[in-house]
């Protein structure tokens, strides 16, 4: 007698499991997201002007830091927070699927394509990732969470998980921000 594992191979898409698509695919949706991110930051900051202009209650503070972001220390934080959902993409591949690190972060990076969303209605414009979040974010996280759920592997949701998967979100990529200036050689403020 064969076990599931045997016929499908460890990692194959029988019951109970999910292609590679689904778990690796997190990070190449999430390269081809941030490439669109990395590029746009070339144009960013002269755009800072016009939105402190528009939105004065904004704290002086962000906007020097939105100023000074240049693209090299934005791309090591891409880097950082690259490390992060490929680790995730890796443990999800050798969990099938199961791991709830994975599934996380696939959460994290569903919600932050509406965030890009909300940014870009708030400048009323193009924000820096909002092109490819209709186009690869949410859908990429709408169909892997569906594979997910027809596989009988998706975590069910509890109250709060949303705001922690955001929250978590958040905490990596201020985390690699505040490690890519370090890298790059601004001082960090308090």
């Amino acid at each position: 007698m064969t076990t599931q594992g045997e016929t499908t191979g460890r990692y194959g898409a029988g019951e109970g499991e999910v292609p590679a698509w689904v778990t690796l695919g997190l990070l190449g949706a999430w390269v081809l997201h941030d490439v669109e991110e990395v590029l746009a930051m070339r144009y960013w900051p002269a755009r800072v002007a016009e939105l402190r202009e528009r939105f004065p209650q904004v704290p002086e503070r962000l906007w020097r830091e939105m100023g000074e972001l240049d693209v090299r220390r934005f791309g090591l934080a891409v880097a950082g927070v690259g490390l992060v959902v490929g680790a995730a993409a890796v443990e999800g591949r050798r969990t099938g699927g199961r791991s709830a690190v994975y599934q996380s972060v696939l959460d994290g990076f569903g919600l932050h394509g509406l965030v890009h969303l909300a940014q870009s209605a708030l400048v009323r414009g193009y924000t820096p990732g909002v092109a490819t979040t209709p186009l690869l974010v949410l859908p990429f996280t709408l169909a892997a969470r569906t594979r997910l759920r027809r596989a009988g592997l998706l975590r069910p949701t509890r109250a709060g998980d949303a705001a922690l998967s955001l929250g978590l979100a958040g905490v990596v990529t201020a985390g690699a921000h505040v490690v890519a200036r370090r890298l790059s050689g601004r001082r960090v403020r308090a």
